[in-house]
């Protein structure tokens, strides 16, 4: 009997556990500023992240193996050469463990944006990327604002109406020509 007791406890407590997950190691929690790195770039030179300030920010953390990293891809690419996405920067931050697996997807997918791949863990854990995909809005002076879990259409209405009100970039004047 104490067994089974010791085992319900146990089982119990896992479940409680899993509710409240622990953060990842060093997470910037939203409303934080993020501390400063060093990106290792995968299609174009290394940067700091501080070099992003000045300018809204959007980080989407993805991998390889990941398909509905992949799946949000291109429409990232799409958010990011529209009109609305001249008012910030996306790029892109891999957490492959190894840089030829990122650079091999970057090519077949002819990305444009820039992307970066983690060390050590050092930025998976400080942007809490504990579940990909994970895409972090960032305001102009580096704090988090918002981070969404799983993938969406960034170029998608809902997307769009989230990055407006999450950056307070007013919405295009609708038309005042009939057709």
């Amino acid at each position: 009997m104490r067994t089974l007791i010791a085992t319900c406890t146990l089982v119990f407590g896992l479940l409680a556990g899993a509710n409240n997950a622990a953060a990842t190691p060093g997470e910037v929690a939203v409303g934080s500023v993020l501390r400063e790195a060093t990106m290792r770039g995968l299609n174009g030179p290394d940067r700091k992240l501080s070099a992003f300030r000045g300018k809204p920010l959007i980080i989407n953390v993805w991998a390889s193996w990941c398909p509905p990293c992949i799946q949000e891809m291109g429409s990232l690419e799409r958010l990011a050469w529209s009109d609305l996405g001249q008012q910030f920067t996306v790029i892109g931050i891999s957490t492959d463990d190894y840089p030829e697996a990122a650079k091999g997807f970057l090519r077949k997918s002819n990305a444009t944006l820039n992307h970066y791949i983690d060390r050590q863990l050092e930025l998976e854990n400080m942007l809490g990327a504990d579940r990909l995909p994970l895409t972090l809005l960032v305001d102009a002076k580096g704090r988090v604002l918002s981070k969404v879990v799983g993938a969406r259409e960034w170029d998608g209405p809902q997307a769009m109406a989230l990055i407006r009100s999450t950056f307070r970039i007013a919405a295009p004047a609708p038309s005042l020509l009939k057709k």
